[in-house]
């Protein structure tokens, strides 16, 4: 695996280990808990997918896995935003997270587009051959 894919194994990784965190800092309200349920699942999915992809067993699964990844960075930023602008939570972490969801989600949509727009030019000169 590359260095840079490398470190946004860590990074995904990371932002999985402070949406944790944050998570659990959430008032106990039972509002709070839900969005903490949903916050929880896409900040550990960005992760859980992110790494996924990268097993590199097919271009088609790695644009799957990686289209899932940054559509829980988008999910997480949802939360992230729904947290702050209903008045839960809005401090240093929680803005933070959102800035580092919205950078994540930025890269792996890039990536996904990435991925797909090689896949078509691969495809696309396989059949000129």
């Amino acid at each position: 695996m590359s260095d840079i894919a490398d470190e946004l194994r860590d990074r995904t990784f990371r932002f999985c280990l402070r949406t944790i965190k944050f998570c659990r800092t959430l008032p106990d309200h039972w509002v709070s808990r839900e969005i903490g349920r949903q916050l929880l699942r896409a900040g550990m999915g960005v992760s859980g997918n992110y790494w996924s992809a990268c097993r590199g067993r097919s271009d088609k699964e790695f644009i799957a896995k990686i289209g899932v990844a940054a559509d829980e960075a988008d999910e997480s930023v949802l939360w992230l935003m729904a947290v702050m602008e209903a008045g839960v939570v809005d401090d240093s972490e929680s803005r933070g997270l959102l800035r580092e969801g919205k950078e994540l989600r930025a890269i792996l949509s890039k990536s996904h587009k990435t991925a797909r727009e090689n896949r078509l030019r691969r495809k696309g000169a396989a059949r000129k051959a």
